[in-house]
């Protein structure tokens, strides 16, 4: 499965973005699909998570009611709006699709993105 991350840029704080993920190669409602962000000098940590079909999702606290995550299977894509966004949301986005649903858990996703930069100024 190849995905490809997209819609990221400059904002100033408590504007929005809307972040996607164009997955080809497989099955797109196989997998799982999260977001997960890396700040410069920093780990790459959780962001959000939705299960195969869209029913469920699972976000981290500092993104709760703030961001929203979607997929569209027809379409092979998962979204992550991110509104209100802050400077501590400024990292390069990743988006990751896994087998088994364990979304904040890094080392369960089986592929990756190449990441896209969000700037948040403040």
């Amino acid at each position: 499965v190849q995905l490809q991350a997209s819609g990221g840029g400059l904002v100033q704080a408590g504007e929005a973005l809307r972040l996607s993920c164009a997955a080809s190669g497989g099955t797109f409602s196989y997998y799982v699909m999260g977001w997960f962000r890396q700040a410069p000098g920093k780990e790459r940590e959780f962001v959000a998570a939705i299960t195969w079909r869209g029913s469920s999702t699972y976000y981290t606290d500092s993104v709760k009611g703030r961001f929203t995550i979607s997929r569209d299977n027809a379409k092979n894509t998962v979204y992550l709006q991110m509104n209100s966004l802050k400077p501590e949301d400024t990292a390069v986005y990743y988006c990751a699709a896994a087998r088994r649903w364990s979304p904040d858990i890094l080392s369960e996703y089986d592929y990756w993105g190449q990441g896209t930069l969000v700037t948040v100024s403040s």
